[in-house]
């Protein structure tokens, strides 16, 4: 028999569950339960671009953050991925002074820092080791919030240990980025996992580490040149639901064959999927990322109707 006690709590769901419909708010449910980001439906993206197209010049000391920043207003990038590799002295945070500076930089041209990342392994068995990385991980979401960033992008890591299985390393794997998930609860920052071809090789292996952290701040970042297993296009459908952020890059790979991005194709997924926010674009490769970025982004922006800013 139904109790009063019953008959309150079963009200409360339904009116709760009215109340977000009448508001307009998505009914996520299980769903979100399950790591998979709660949005509005439908697509808005906004394009930016990440730090690491300009890899080779950052690290010859030709180009600087600040001549990015510039080139994304020039360009009329919304966003900078700003990898954390390339700040002086990484990977320790450089000083509020640096942060605040770039954080004005950009938000004087119209660029929104939307993110950086950093170069972590939680899949070596040193516990020392990955006791290092989480404290990295959780000073650059603090560096990453003075700048306005929302994601911190870290990777799974390289490899299964020798010796060890998938399932083992996921045992100390799961609590370390839990770990740094939570401190970036605590700072308003969302951890952003990169699967890399790595530890990480497929979208399920990858929806097993989100849906076992399970925080809505956490969530992947959608890297279209690392899904090297079957049929990418099918990969990045299974991950867009998951998705924080992206990297769009030139190519998509099936097995060791590199072939064009068919962005038609991206775009498609993202449309029956359903995606908001960032896409970043990454160029890889030999050349002047200065024209390689700016000839992909004819190419997107001709695809995704994202024009220009006015010069």
């Amino acid at each position: 028999m139904t109790t009063p006690a019953h008959r309150r709590r079963f009200l409360s769901t339904v009116l709760g569950t009215a109340a977000l419909a009448a508001a307009g708010a998505p009914f996520v449910g299980r769903a979100a339960a399950q790591g998979r980001v709660a949005r509005q439906s439908g697509t808005r993206v906004r394009l930016g671009l990440n730090l690491y197209s300009f890899n080779e010049p950052l690290r010859a000391g030709t180009v600087t953050l600040d001549d990015v920043v510039d080139y994304c207003a020039q360009q009329g990038l919304d966003g900078l991925d700003a990898t954390g590799y390339y700040f002086p002295g990484y990977p320790q945070v450089p000083d509020d002074a640096f942060l605040h500076r770039l954080k004005r930089r950009a938000f004087v041209n119209g660029v929104t820092i939307s993110g950086s990342g950093v170069r972590n392994d939680f899949a070596v068995a040193d516990a020392a080791a990955r006791r290092r990385d989480v404290e990295m991980v959780k000073a650059w979401i603090e560096a990453a919030a003075k700048l306005g960033a929302t994601v911190v992008r870290i990777f799974a890591g390289q490899k299964v240990p020798d010796g060890g299985t998938f399932d083992r390393t996921l045992e100390w794997m799961v609590p370390d980025i839990k770990a740094c998930v939570e401190h970036g609860r605590q700072h308003g920052v969302i951890v952003g996992l990169q699967h890399h071809n790595d530890f990480l090789k497929t979208a399920d292996e990858t929806i097993r580490v989100v849906e076992a952290v399970n925080s809505e701040w956490f969530g992947v970042i959608l890297d279209v040149g690392s899904l090297r297993q079957g049929d990418p296009y099918a990969e990045i459908e299974k991950l867009v639901p998951y998705a924080v952020t992206w990297q769009l890059k030139e190519s998509v790979w099936y097995g060791p064959k590199e072939v064009p991005t068919d962005l038609g194709r991206i775009k498609a997924i993202i449309d029956r999927t359903g995606y908001r926010g960032f896409l970043p674009i990454e160029t890889l490769g030999p050349g002047d990322p200065r024209v390689k970025v700016a000839r992909f982004l004819v190419d997107v922006r001709r695809v995704f109707g994202a024009a220009p800013a006015s010069p």
